[in-house]
């Protein structure tokens, strides 16, 4: 291969789990060699790292897929390579239906990403997919793409739930906990690097450590990773509300390291929803829950998600979970419509609502809370609140972008800055000035 055909581009889809094992691939193939390209233009080669959780990311997928192909057929590129859970879950159908990619590597294989690019049999295409048991660790190559001073750790892979709705436990694997050691010695690399902000990740992350049998969890990493001179910021990220404990609220109470932040997916209240869904966690389970988190003295930001559209979802189910929302009054909140997804026990259901009335569903609790958003960002106003400076607003140059501690990167809303000069991968001290539904308008304050 000359230089320009071993240039790598990574197209990674997804969430941040996926994030990482785009990364984990992209250093395994430059200790090999390759280099990596910082766009396709430059590139040779081309990987997709592919999401395959629920149909719009299953089409999304399709889409980019063949959007690259098209590269290769005018010869932009030499080869296109696909990776991933798309791979994963639909990969030998994808061989037959495909066959201008010219390798397949699923969730499990991806330490198997050189030997995919570096396969020298051209009678047929590469295809790695097996039993999701691979589990990355410290040791295993990994090229930051997120901004320097912003991480994420995957803790763990895998999910030790079975809902009935979710595809995750056959395209992942079980649950496979990291050493804590081990994610001690990357958190303190990522710190010595630059890294301030580090955000926890896993399928679920308050279940990590309990597949160990060494009595080690989520609450002990946290301890841990608070001796690390140099970490300003730890976020916990999906984390299942079964698991939230009052140890883990004692810790995020008493440490301002920590960020004031819990991403809970509740996905529904209803009790015969939750049922049929696997989720045995009822409305009053779930007010409770807030309760207790709302009784910390430090005020805890809480993001959640919601489904709606799931089988036996009525009117009178329906208004519960919309009333739920306009109660609980989350900081944060992402919804989506119920998709039957092949292979899973929710597929077998009846009497899913149409599709109309899902969509009108999904809208009027996305504009509810819209207002309660804009509502409780409100409070900030007047207030000064840390801000990690992130460089300028993408819209315009005339205005720096930022997050405060209850904003999570790339799914929660941000802080503009209009006065003051602000040093990127910094927390800043902003007086706020405006609200909006998502966002926040501020100034630096000077010491």
């Amino acid at each position: 291969m000359d230089s320009i055909q071993k240039k790598v581009f990574m197209v990674s889809l997804g969430c941040a789990k996926n994030l990482v094992d785009s990364e984990n691939m992209l250093g395994l193939l430059r200790k090999r060699g390759f280099s990596i390209a910082s766009s396709i233009e430059e590139a040779g080669i081309a990987i997709i790292n592919t999401c395959g959780f629920i149909q719009p990311a299953v089409e999304e997928s399709i889409e980019t897929v063949f959007e690259v192909i098209q590269r290769k057929n005018c010869g932009a590129l030499e080869k296109v390579y696909v990776a991933g859970c798309f791979v994963q879950r639909y990969g030998y159908k994808l061989r037959r239906q495909i066959p201008e990619v010219d390798g397949w590597l699923g969730t499990g294989e991806i330490y198997r990403i050189t030997d995919l690019l570096e396969h020298k049999n051209k009678s047929s295409s590469p295809f790695f997919i097996g039993k999701p048991i691979f589990l990355a660790d410290h040791n295993t190559p990994r090229i930051q793409t997120t901004p320097f001073y912003s991480a994420y750790l995957k803790i763990s892979e895998g999910c030790p739930h079975r809902c009935s709705f979710c595809s995750i436990p056959g395209i992942r694997g079980h649950l496979r906990s990291r050493g804590i050691d081990s994610l001690i010695i990357e958190a303190r690399e990522m710190v010595g690097r630059g890294v301030k902000e580090i955000n926890l990740i896993s399928q679920d992350t308050t279940m990590y450590g309990s597949d160990l049998n060494s009595g080690i969890g989520l609450e002990d990493l946290l301890e841990r990773l608070l001796l690390i001179r140099g970490l300003r910021w730890i976020r916990i990220l999906y984390s299942h509300p079964f698991e939230i404990s009052d140890r883990l609220l004692g810790l995020m109470q008493g440490e301002e390291t920590i960020c004031p932040y819990l991403d809970i997916p509740l996905q529904h209240v209803n009790k015969d929803i939750l049922k049929a869904m696997g989720r045995l966690f009822s409305e009053g389970n779930s007010m409770r829950l807030i309760e207790r988190i709302r009784s910390l003295t430090r005020p805890i930001s809480i993001r959640t998600t919601l489904m709606v559209g799931f089988p036996g979802e009525t009117d009178d189910i329906y208004k519960e979970l919309y009333d739920f929302v306009e109660t609980a009054r989350f900081d944060h909140l992402g919804a989506f419509i119920y998709s039957p997804e092949k292979g899973t026990l929710a597929a077998r259901l009846k009497g899913i609502p149409d599709h109309r009335i899902a969509e009108e569903r999904l809208d009027a609790i996305m504009r509810l809370q819209a207002n309660i958003s804009k509502k409780n960002i409100q409070r900030l106003v007047n207030q000064t609140v840390p801000v990690l400076i992130e460089g300028l607003s993408p819209e315009t140059d005339l205005l720096l972008s930022g997050r405060t501690a209850t904003m999570a990167p790339d799914v929660d809303g941000r802080v503009l800055i209009n006065k003051g000069q602000g040093v990127v991968g910094e927390i800043t001290p902003v007086l706020i000035k405006e609200a909006y539904v998502y966002d926040l308008v501020g100034e630096i304050i000077y010491p």
